[in-house]
């Protein structure tokens, strides 16, 4: 089971790579046959070594920092 969570989640057709603790349940289930809460799935996460949780940053790629401090700069003391 632990092999097949660490091929990713697009590796089980989910779009984006994230595996949060549902997909991860679903993950448990198809290969196990075993329907687990997402208590039980983050318990199961926490036991293995190695295992911690990770957040996205809440950050747009294309965010443009020098843009906005220009924006700050320039057009925020104007309104």
């Amino acid at each position: 089971m632990r092999n097949a969570l660490e091929q990713g989640a697009q590796a089980h057709d989910f779009e984006a790579g994230l595996g949060t603790l549902e997909r991860v349940g679903l993950v448990v289930g198809r290969v196990t046959g075993v329907v687990l809460s997402r208590a039980s799935v983050w318990r199961l996460l926490t036991g293995w070594p190695g295992w911690s949780l990770q957040r996205p940053e809440r950050r747009a790629v294309e965010r443009d920092g020098s843009g906005i401090a220009r924006w700050i700069a320039h057009e925020w003391p104007r309104i």
